[in-house]
């Protein structure tokens, strides 16, 4: 079970970079890389997975219990040869003060190696006391290698290298020198999705190319192997077998919405649907289905589009009018809205919600939020009025003027939601909410999801 956990001292260091570039080479090598994220991301995933060529999992210590966590990564990577964990923000940045949640408190329970993904723009003898201070800071922790990154040419490189052999242990793996062809565009939400990029599958060679001619192959390879076994808790690909009638679903999906879980989508299946793909952009009707799930995404870079196809909006319209079970998170609950406004420029969306949104400079609502069904929650199952529900958020945009006649499904425990209070707004057997849901840690979401298809349906 070798693995290896990419982290760095800060975020913007070029962790995904540097993990893009090594799940594409290993591939190449013809090693089979099982990609892990730690903390809630949509965007590094299908990076990632794009790279690997398999689903990458994320690991997620607020809404995971840490039994899961390991269940679940061990079983994963059975599959696997090798496993990367991409690290989130700082290897020891945490809300906790004991560091709880932290990259390297994630790394010490999988007993990962770490390689420090080091950001050397103007940085020389400095780097020392950095590396130092890292290593002394938690002494159970295995920082097993760095990789600079930014390297301004081979003078710096030499000295750098100079400079952590002389006052660490550590072995320098690799030097990646500061080029432009290797970035990848970032927007208000961090990088742009791989499914938006046109041109992904060259950006992604262009940085397997570099990691590979840059950075020593082998002894991270090495370092890898060196992790110890795991015990195999959890084994992901046996679940419940479908305990109802199966239906459809369609699943929003192309370059304006995108953001889904793997392992969601996986569970939604094992739980009786069939997802069938359809695209807001490009698509004139809805497929013959059941439900309709609309997740998150990027809907304002595709406002023109959305709003032109008149025939689509209609349709989705008609769909919610109709009484069937409907599922929308952040982007997708945009596209619900009436218009949607970005600066100067201003569209029309589905009008299912009597409600403008606008876009914003700043994030709107952003990091770990806690819900509380309401009374008025719709999908199946008595809400649990003592039972919080973890999810995420992170949105630029704000509906301008809510409706205060609306139904809310979720009372707001922590976060922002649609007002500060509430969030999930219930219309018919529509669901839409600035929350990202996530089936793991008792959540249960997807099989209630289908058991409302059903039952709507009927």
């Amino acid at each position: 079970m070798a693995h290896v956990y990419i982290s760095a001292a800060h975020k913007s260091s070029g962790k995904t970079t540097v993990s893009i570039g090594l799940c594409r080479e290993l591939r190449r090598l013809g090693v089979s890389v099982q990609p892990f994220k730690k903390g809630p991301d949509y965007i590094d995933p299908l990076w990632l997975a794009r790279a690997s060529g398999r689903d990458c999992l994320n690991l997620d210590f607020h809404t995971m219990g840490r039994a899961e966590i390991g269940g679940a990564f061990a079983g994963t990577l059975a599959n696997a040869d090798l496993g990367l964990i991409e690290g989130n923000v700082g290897l020891f940045d945490s809300v906790d003060i004991g560091g709880s949640n932290s990259n390297a408190a994630l790394a010490k329970q999988l007993d990962a190696p770490v390689v420090l993904v080091v950001d050397m723009q103007g940085m020389g003898r400095g780097v020392a006391p950095l590396l130092l201070g890292y290593q002394s800071f938690d002494p159970e922790l295995t920082i097993a290698g760095i990789i600079a990154n930014k390297v301004g040419g081979t003078r710096h490189e030499t000295n750098l290298r100079r400079v952590v052999e002389h006052y660490t242990d550590l072995p320098m793996l690799g030097a990646l020198h500061r080029t432009a062809t290797i970035e990848i565009t970032e927007r208000h939400l961090g990088l742009v999705p791989s499914n938006e990029a046109e041109e992904a599958d060259a950006t992604i060679e262009r940085i397997r190319a570099l990691v590979a001619e840059q950075v020593d192959i082998p002894r991270v390879l090495e370092i890898a192997r060196s992790a110890p076994s795991l015990p195999v808790t959890e084994d992901r690909g046996k679940l419940p077998p479908v305990s109802g009638d199966r239906v459809r679903i369609a699943i929003a999906r192309d370059d304006a919405f995108g953001f889904y879980y793997s392992d969601d989508l996986v569970l939604l299946a094992r739980a009786g649907a069939e997802l069938v793909s359809f695209s807001p952009v490009g698509d004139q009707d809805l497929p013959d289905v059941d439900g309709l799930l609309i997740g998150g995404g990027f809907p304002e870079f595709r406002l023109r589009e959305l709003s032109e196809n008149r025939s689509m909006r209609a349709a989705i319209r008609d769909f919610v009018e109709s009484g069937r079970a409907v599922y929308a998170e952040c982007g997708g609950l945009m596209y619900l809205c009436s218009d949607l406004h970005w600066g100067d420029r201003r569209g029309a969306m589905c009008g299912v919600l009597g409600a403008d949104v606008a876009m914003h400079e700043r994030p709107q609502g952003r990091g770990y939020v806690r819900l509380r069904e309401s009374e008025a929650f719709p999908w199946s199952g008595a809400p649990d009025r003592s039972r919080e529900v973890n999810a995420h958020e992170f949105h630029h945009s704000a509906i301008m003027s809510p409706d205060p006649a609306w139904t809310f499904g979720y009372e707001v425990l922590r976060g922002a939601g649609i007002d500060g209070r509430h969030d999930g707004i219930v219309y018919k057997n529509l669901l839409a909410a600035y929350s990202h849901l996530r089936d793991v840690g008792g959540n249960g979401w997807t099989g209630r999801f289908v058991d409302q298809v059903r039952a709507c349906r009927r």
